[in-house]
């Protein structure tokens, strides 16, 4: 492995040897696999618990157990494949219906960190009851966001954020804009993370202690972690780079789906949570904006503010089909870069060419 020179990611007593966060991505698509080769090359692998129990037998009978059996399964897995080295962490989603079963486990397991956003999770530090693990990091879209979550955290809960994840709106998936403001350069993330750090100095300075600031949404290449560690961000966290690895835990069709789409498949979607996505138009998507699909009856109830009633689709089971390798029956969440994937290689070959375009960024200014 080529030796990353830059510096390390501190969070509290805990420390990245490589500054770089692999985003979670669900549905199954940042389980164990993936998680646990980024974290046994010093990065932080993140497992998604969005649907994370899709294959257990009993995952539409028994929705909440399913789950929780899945998760302790996934955490341990990685503990193994990680090998002792880097951090591991969950991607918990504050939407999620059972938000609160995915964060006792998450504790329970010794999870390292815990990374909540898709909402504001205002109450995740009332779920340590003294624990020293995991560390707490929300994911936010604005330093408005981080302000009013610390201020909660602190007056409830005399706990400020361990760090914070400022996420632009180049990320795939859902993504906490407005559809008016993902194209705005007021809301790019060049824009955001000045904000954020500034705001992460006050809550350090209020909390007394240090809250690092990770930049992430559109990170694709060593140039942009050299550029935004430039810019004060003290790691960087990268998702849609992640998925054509030989460890992406996702099946081989939907990484297809990277290689073979173009800028012009990555689009803006509405989603049945009511919050805009950004995804690869495939033939499913198109049949949606037909009309073709029709409203169904919900089986699981995964995520809270899920227009079911009225939704063409199931999200969770389209993603749950994507992950499969099923994408005439599904599709795939990506970040805007994804039409940039070129081949898949293993983690530890994708890791080497980002610290490689690191290193020539850095030697270049």
């Amino acid at each position: 492995m080529v030796a990353w020179k830059g510096k390390s990611l501190i969070i509290g007593d805990l420390k990245a040897s490589l500054p770089i966060i692999q985003g979670g991505m669900g549905i199954g698509v940042s389980l164990s696999g993936l998680a646990g080769a980024v974290a046994n090359v010093g990065g932080i692998g993140v497992i998604s618990t969005a649907g994370i129990g899709m294959l257990e037998k009993d995952f539409t009978s028994n929705y909440l157990e399913a789950n929780v059996r899945a998760l302790k399964n996934e955490i341990r897995k990685a503990r193994a494949l990680s090998k002792g080295k880097g951090l591991l962490g969950l991607n918990i989603m504050v939407a999620q219906s059972i938000f609160s079963e995915m964060v006792n486990t998450a504790i329970d397991e010794g999870i390292d960190i815990i990374f909540s956003g898709a909402g504001l999770p205002l109450n995740l530090p009332e779920f340590l009851k003294g624990s020293k693990k995991p560390k707490l990091v929300p994911v936010v879209s604005s330093s408005r966001a981080a302000k009013l979550i610390a201020k909660v955290w602190m007056d409830k809960h005399q706990y400020a954020p361990d760090a914070i994840v400022v996420e632009g709106p180049l990320a795939g998936g859902h993504l906490g804009f407005k559809p008016e403001q993902i194209d705005d350069p007021d809301y790019q993330l060049e824009k955001l993370l000045p904000q954020v750090i500034n705001e992460a100095k006050n809550i350090a300075d209020k909390a007394g202690k240090t809250v690092p600031v990770i930049a992430a949404g559109g990170i694709y290449t060593g140039a942009d972690i050299y550029k935004f560690l430039q810019m004060g961000a003290a790691g960087v966290q990268m998702a849609t780079r992640f998925v054509t690895t030989d460890e992406c835990d996702a099946d081989i069709e939907f990484k297809k789906a990277y290689l073979s789409c173009k800028k012009e498949n990555l689009e803006i979607i509405k989603s049945p949570l009511g919050m805009p996505g950004r995804a690869i138009i495939n033939q499913y998507l198109k049949d949606v904006n037909a009309g073709i699909k029709k409203p169904y009856k919900c089986p699981y109830h995964c995520i809270i503010p899920c227009d079911y009633k009225d939704s063409p689709y199931c999200i969770a089971l389209a993603l749950i089909n994507a992950k499969l390798g099923k994408m005439d029956e599904g599709f795939a969440f990506a970040g805007a870069n994804a039409y940039r994937a070129e081949k898949i290689v293993s983690v530890k070959e994708l890791v080497d060419t980002l610290i490689e375009e690191y290193n020539e960024a850095a030697s270049i200014n």
